[in-house]
């Protein structure tokens, strides 16, 4: 079942390939190739993390890279999600309180 979600394609593919990924405990199939920002949003994911201070809840906003709102770990490195093409196997899950890594 799809998480409630304010976001949705709007262009779909029928045809577009779904990969497995997993957000924390979530496994999820998106599509390959697509932002994952984006797909992460269309699957109901929010918030990606939250800020080290006060712990407030961080999505994307710009989507172009300039506001480190979405920033995710993978493979134990933080990256923007807005800068990134879904893959198969993707662990994602959000950035320790503390940062993590820098990409």
């Amino acid at each position: 079942m799809k998480p409630d979600s304010s976001f949705r394609e709007l262009t779909p593919t029928p045809d577009a390939a779904l990969v497995d990924v997993r957000f924390g405990t979530q496994d999820l199939r998106l599509p390959t190739g697509e932002n994952l920002a984006a797909a992460l949003l269309v699957a109901g994911i929010m918030p990606f993390r939250q800020t080290p201070v006060s712990g407030a809840p961080r999505g994307p906003f710009c989507m172009m890279g300039a506001c480190f709102d979405c920033l995710v770990e993978i493979d134990g490195v933080t990256r923007q999600a807005c800068m990134l093409a879904v893959t198969d196997g993707m662990e994602i899950k959000m950035p320790s309180a503390k940062g993590g890594s820098n990409a």
